[in-house]
């Protein structure tokens, strides 16, 4: 049986709960993601690599897909309302994070529940009966609420429905255990509190984990905040990425997404502050670890190659994506019909900063055409096209 110590950076409510989970009783621990985005990322991984370890311990994993909750959105951290998600958004994204989950959890110990099957069915009586469980001063201890109300800012009623509606899940699935970020303490904790008062016979244990920065090193990661590495993406974005990450948080990575010891992570970190190791070095060996990971030691070589060419040898590489065009048409156009960005918005913003270009040459309105029989589009510091115009 693994011990509890291969479990690193957790904190548990209550502390006895790690003789539990050494004990060898399989236990059922609930994991909830709502389907706010398309892709998961190496946030969510801080959690999920936690989770198959605690599965390699014999204990079964629920994994929630909050396609209910997504409807309100998670407040955690918010600073405003959230805009709430379609149903048609919902279910393209709730797809993706079944498929994507699975790269890294067991399937064989994992249920997965989408919380639409009973939060769905709660009638009025219901829901007021479950409002009636927990109060308003207890529900503005909550960071985000609190500084929202003292700034003046909208707080929906909605939104204190959202920790209730997770918790609940807790009620109706029984979970023993429930792991989040250090940011999900508040709803994890709601959640306990809810299987007490329903009297499920369980009251669930809580495992809260780090949040992970995002490649930015200033705000936590976000598809959002575009400051993510999806699991999903290529090998040479994850690459890329990888080595984009600010120095200052390359210990961060190491620590959380890696299985490598303490002793010797800290031994690289005072080899990178004294100057006798070079962080490039150690972002080339975690970018190969994750890209490994997630495809192949193969594709992590390729995606290290790749890199070189285009980064250290400033060379075109031979096998970048050709995009075959009818007619003239204008980088915006061309980026939103092809799916190279996720908006014009974002395109709009790479502009601004300069990190557009066509054929080497820097781009300062979205709208120019692109006209000539082949050009080469890079788009930030990654992304690079063959456009060529039929004729």
């Amino acid at each position: 049986m693994k011990q509890i110590s291969s479990l690193q950076h957790v904190e548990l409510i209550p502390e006895s709960t790690i003789k539990t989970i050494e004990a060898g009783k399989k236990m059922l621990i609930k994991f909830g993601a709502d389907p706010s985005a398309k892709d998961l990322h190496l946030g969510h991984c801080v959690v999920l690599f936690q989770l198959r370890k605690l599965q390699e311990m014999g204990h079964h994993v629920q994994f929630i897909i909050g396609d209910f909750t997504a409807k309100i959105g998670d407040p955690t951290g918010k600073s405003e309302t959230r805009k709430p998600l379609t149903d048609e958004e919902i279910a393209i994204n709730a797809k993706t994070y079944q498929e994507q989950v699975f790269k890294i959890l067991d399937p064989n110990k994992t249920t997965v529940y989408y919380n639409r099957e009973w939060l769905e069915k709660l009638t009025s009586n219901d829901l007021i009966q479950l409002a009636a469980r927990y109060n308003v001063a207890r529900m503005m201890e909550r960071d985000d609420f609190e500084k929202r109300y003292k700034q003046g800012h909208s707080i929906g009623i909605h939104e204190f429905l959202y920790p209730l509606l997770q918790g609940y899940d807790s009620v109706i699935l029984k979970s023993d255990l429930e792991i989040g970020g250090t940011d999900q303490k508040f709803n994890l904790l709601v959640g306990r509190h809810l299987q007490r008062e329903y009297q499920v016979g369980v009251e669930q244990a809580i495992m809260t984990m780090p949040i992970l920065e995002g490649t930015d090193g200033v705000k936590k990661m976000s598809k959002s905040l575009q400051n993510h590495i999806a699991i999903d993406d290529d090998p040479e974005d994850m690459f890329g990425k990888i080595m984009s990450i600010p120095d200052t948080i390359l210990q961060q990575y190491i620590s959380l997404l890696t299985e490598e010891s303490t002793a010797s992570i800290k031994q690289k970190t005072q080899a990178m502050q004294e100057g006798s190791l070079n962080p490039r070095d150690v972002k080339v060996e975690l970018g190969q670890y994750i890209v490994k990971r997630f495809y192949s030691e193969d594709r992590a070589r390729d995606a290290y190659n790749h890199f070189q060419t285009l980064f250290k040898k400033k060379e075109v590489p031979d096998d970048i994506p050709e995009i075959q065009i009818g007619s003239a048409i204008s980088i915006a156009n061309l980026v939103v019909e092809h799916q190279l960005l996720s908006s014009k918005k974002e395109l709009y913003r790479l502009v601004n900063q300069g990190a557009v270009s066509v054929n080497n040459n820097k781009i300062t309105d979205m709208h120019e055409t692109l006209k000539e029989s082949s050009s080469i589009l890079k788009i930030g510091k990654r992304k690079l096209y063959k456009i060529i115009l039929a004729t």
